[in-house]
């Protein structure tokens, strides 16, 4: 079964937005926000990943990739 990976580092950087200013934006900690930058998540509230959309002006699909396994 392939994986769900989480692209918000590359979208954040694109955005020139620092991860503090990102989570006190969409209302999340650091160390949450954080562990969803670095794929250390196994799930993600959708209204959290609409806010993290709201504030980055993208798509859900500029921030997940899906990845097939190999």
């Amino acid at each position: 079964m392939g994986k769900i990976i989480l692209r918000l580092d590359r979208m954040m950087v694109e955005r020139k937005i620092s991860l503090n200013e990102l989570a006190e934006r969409v209302g999340i900690s650091n160390v949450n926000l954080s562990k969803i930058k670095n794929n250390k998540v196994t799930a993600i509230r959708f209204s959290t990943l609409a806010a993290i959309c709201e504030v980055l002006d993208c798509e859900a699909g500029d921030i997940l990739e899906y990845q097939k396994e190999e």
